[in-house]
């Protein structure tokens, strides 16, 4: 084999793996104890952060709670709106370890259609260190 012939085999081998590292998946798996869906998913910056998220399904919920991930977090105003008007606002005010979940909220034992949930919350610690991931779970409602 030539020199240039060599020298293009070892380019195509690079290029090949280069191609193969980055085709690799981003997404992570996300394991939800069963009865819980996941309504959002919130990367929380370190200035205090205000998030609405906008429930766009029929599904009746009993409960909601927060999952938080690599840091942690300070939780402040919660505001649940439900699809018939009312409105939950649970005192709030609550500091969450990554890995941890916060308290579960009751909704009611007969289930109610969110409509929207608004809440504020900040990262807590070390700026170089990353920003919080936020889970927003809700517990269906089962008959029976």
């Amino acid at each position: 084999m030539n020199r240039l012939t060599h020298s293009l085999m070892k380019l195509g081998f690079i290029l090949t793996v280069i191609v193969l590292a980055s085709c690799h998946s981003s997404r992570r798996t996300i394991g939800i104890e069963e009865g819980w869906d996941l309504l959002s998913n919130r990367k929380v910056n370190f200035v205090r952060d205000k998030d609405e998220i906008v429930v766009n399904n029929r599904t009746p919920y009993t409960a909601v709670r927060f999952k938080v991930e690599r840091r942690d977090i300070h939780l402040g105003d919660l505001k649940i709106y439900f699809q018939n008007g009312d409105k939950l606002e649970p005192n709030l005010d609550d500091d969450i370890k990554a890995g941890e979940f916060s308290r579960i909220i009751d909704l009611g034992r007969e289930g109610r259609y969110i409509d929207r949930i608004e809440f504020k919350y900040r990262t807590v610690g070390n700026v170089l260190k990353g920003r919080a991931d936020v889970l927003v779970l809700a517990k269906k409602y089962y008959r029976g």
